[in-house]
């Protein structure tokens, strides 16, 4: 089995940051792409971003490209999600997910792994 445990989200006041991490572990598998969604209270869960397993190959929702920005650590298993100037409508529980099967990126039943989720809350 394989365990993506989120970390980093917290309340923040508009304009500010937070960086989110997603720690992987358990059985060793073939990541194709990691992706972040979030679901924000009474909506759908929605694409954020993704990384490619070589982490040349970045995709970002319109709603956040330009402010937050995907990266990944595999010495330490580790994906990150940068978030910038971020405003109230960001406010969500935010998941990381790993696709091991193809490359889709943002269709979140595409995805086989998913973290617990952590709460993100702007305030202003």
């Amino acid at each position: 089995q394989v365990h993506l445990v989120e970390s980093g989200g917290g309340l923040v006041q508009v304009g500010g940051s937070l960086r989110l991490s997603c720690a992987v572990s358990g059985r060793t598998v073939t990541m194709y792409v990691g992706g972040w969604f979030r679901q924000a209270p009474g909506k759908e869960r929605e694409f954020v971003a993704s990384v490619t397993r070589s982490g040349r190959t970045t995709y970002y929702s319109d709603s956040v490209k330009g402010r937050f920005t995907i990266s990944k650590d595999n010495a330490k298993n580790t994906m990150y999600l940068q978030m910038d100037s971020l405003k109230p409508e960001d406010t969500a529980v935010y998941y990381c997910a790993w696709n091991t099967k193809s490359y889709s990126y943002d269709y979140d039943y595409m995805y086989d792994y998913w973290g617990q989720g952590t709460q993100v809350t702007v305030s202003s």
